[in-house]
């Protein structure tokens, strides 16, 4: 996938996860415990569909957001 075009069906997908998450919550389900289950089942997924050196690249892209302060700025998620 490349950073200038995404997948077609990426909104639908998100949209998905968004009612998943929000049906954990009104479950009372530990943020940290839902964030961790959704990262295992990412990296899961991502091992089957990419190579090891993409997966790298895609976690190496989300260390630098973290690192640069830009995730602060999703979901209202502080910390």
């Amino acid at each position: 996938m490349s950073d200038e075009q995404a997948p077609k069906d990426l909104g639908h997908a998100g949209a998905v996860v968004d009612k998943a998450i929000e049906y954990m919550v009104s479950q009372n389900i530990d943020a940290l415990s839902i964030a961790s289950a959704l990262l295992g089942g990412s990296l899961a997924l991502l091992a089957r569909s990419v190579a090891d050196e993409a997966i790298v690249q895609i976690l190496n892209k989300a260390i630098a957001s973290v690192r640069s302060g830009e995730l602060r700025g999703v979901g209202g998620a502080g910390g």
